[in-house]
């Protein structure tokens, strides 16, 4: 595999078959992609050599337009790199820089910064491509299952079903749409200490922003206070009632979305699983069942009318 990164990266002509033939290379942490250190001449690099069967749902031209907007805005890293028919990517290595795990945002600082490096990108000022609409990316995902004849959880398409409510109203709510990762994972955000950064454009697209912060939040596992200290800083100023509803019902809407998603990493043989999970089933059966906690909790009628009001 170290092989295959140094062929790679000469082939991108980021480095001589000289350079690559005396590189450090280390692999890094990367739920489909392949992604790899490569340190030479003072110099590091990231390589991402895409995983198997994303050309079925990554937009490759969305992909690469928001690593170019985002290298020029330093919201992220600096592309050096990009190949569309292969998503293959170099990018500098941000130094000194660590990904953002719970240990790390357990300090309210880290998390501050975190905040502060979501209200870069949704006010970077230069659209995305397309619109990141979970609905249908559901569609997408649901589509490409049912032709390769894909199980899915008991129960899938009943809470998908009462997920329509939930569309009719931020339909009808129509928030304005800023530029947004739509995947941020803790180890898609990185940490110098005094800044932190956003990377992996796979899923970039127009969207509400508070689908990046709740999205964020569940897959950090922040607690309510931890909630309300992001938020507050990402707002610079008081919380909002609006603000905690978008939060709650677009963490259960990232669940249910998720949970597709763990299933086609399932069926395309994804030999790395996420977390701590044994596999992308067993990833995709906490989602689905998470998803259900939330949208069967009390006050989650309660955060779906102050969506209807705004």
């Amino acid at each position: 595999m170290l092989d295959q990164a140094r062929s790679r990266i000469v082939e991108t002509g980021t480095l001589t078959a000289e350079q690559a033939a005396r590189a450090e290379i280390e692999q890094m942490a990367g739920m489909t992609n392949r992604n790899f250190k490569i340190t030479v001449d003072g110099m590091s690099y990231v390589l991402r050599i895409a995983g198997e069967g994303t050309e079925e749902y990554i937009d490759r031209d969305a992909d690469e337009q928001a690593a170019h907007v985002t290298s020029d805005a330093d919201v992220g890293a600096t592309l050096l790199y990009y190949d569309r028919p292969t998503g293959t990517q170099v990018t500098k290595f941000i130094a000194g820089s660590v990904p953002m795990d719970p240990e790390i945002l357990s300090d309210p600082k880290a998390l501050r910064l975190a905040a502060e490096a979501f209200y870069r990108l949704h006010n970077c000022g230069t659209p995305f491509l397309g619109r990141f609409y979970m609905f249908d990316k559901q569609k997408a995902y649901l589509d490409v299952l049912e032709k390769r004849g894909a199980k899915l959880p008991d129960g899938y398409h009943e809470v998908a079903k009462k997920a329509l409510i939930v569309k009719e109203l931020l339909d009808a709510a129509d928030f304005p749409l800023s530029p947004c990762n739509n995947d941020p994972a803790p180890e898609n955000l990185v940490y110098t200490g005094k800044r932190a950064y956003v990377l992996d454009w796979e899923f970039a697209g127009n969207n509400d922003p508070y689908w990046d912060l709740a999205d964020f939040s569940i897959e950090a596992d922040f607690s309510d206070e931890q909630d309300e200290m992001f938020l507050g800083a990402y707002c610079k100023g008081e919380v909002t009632e609006s603000m905690r509803a978008r939060m709650v019902v677009y963490k259960a809407m990232a669940f249910l979305l998720w949970t597709l998603w763990g299933v086609l990493q399932q069926i395309n043989k994804n030999p790395t699983p996420a977390y701590h999970f044994a596999s992308y089933w067993d990833y995709a059966m906490d989602r689905f069942t998470r998803c259900q906690a939330i949208m069967n909790r009390e006050d989650f009628a309660k955060h779906l009318d102050v969506i209807r009001k705004a």
